[in-house]
């Protein structure tokens, strides 16, 4: 079985997450700088279009690509991209910045990565709180909602942070982003699962589908 591609999978939306940022918010990381989830909802649903055009692009054609058959590949399925779910979380860092989660791997295996911070913030009326884990230099949230199993990935899927959307005590997170690893799409892979704090009551409709 192929070792696990998470980081691999960092790696390929990280220009995605840059490019997506810096045309939305180029105020950067600053300890004391506010982050504003508010954009020009045309401007940005077209931004978020192109930027899925690419990705479904790198699927049909690329070499990492996960699918075992990129012939019948058509397209990945989202939901409409919608503001209102990129949003200002507060953050809640830990007091021992040593602190490691164990985290269980779609093949039964296990990983361990750093724990940054818990994300607080309000979706769709309710309070969430998410953990952010840490691999080197990538910032992720691995998550489940509502629409688990139902309309999204029953393993959960994964939200990208920008270090360049990172303050003292903010970060901004963009559920419109979210997407599904790559076991979503070929067995082979080994995925990290999320850990069990970061299921959500509310159902996320935003970022990549499943069907």
């Amino acid at each position: 079985m192929l070792k696990n591609k998470y980081l691999l999978v960092g790696l390929v939306l990280l220009g995605f997450v840059i490019v997506y940022f810096s045309f939305f918010d180029g105020a950067g990381s600053s300890s004391s700088a506010a982050l504003d989830a508010s954009v020009d909802r045309e401007a940005y649903s077209q931004q978020i279009k192109q930027e899925r055009e690419k990705k479904d692009q790198t699927f049909k054609t690329g070499a990492d690509s996960p699918l075992p058959d990129k012939a019948s590949f058509n397209g990945l399925s989202y939901f409409p991209a919608d503001p209102a779910y990129r949003v200002t979380a507060r953050l809640e860092p830990f007091a021992d910045k040593t602190q490691k989660l164990v985290v269980r791997m779609s093949d039964g295996s296990e990983e361990v990565y750093d724990k940054f911070a818990h994300a607080v913030f309000n979706l769709n009326g309710e309070t969430c709180r998410l953990l952010i884990v840490r691999v080197q230099d990538t910032y992720s949230i691995l998550f489940r909602d509502a629409t688990s199993g139902q309309e999204t990935y029953g393993g959960g899927r994964y939200l990208e942070i920008n270090p360049a959307q990172l303050t003292d005590s903010q970060v901004l997170l963009d559920f419109n982003t979210a997407y599904n690893p790559y076991c979503a799409y070929n067995p082979t892979y080994a995925c990290p699962l999320p850990p069990a704090e970061n299921k959500l009551t509310t159902a996320v409709k935003a970022g990549e589908r499943y069907h």
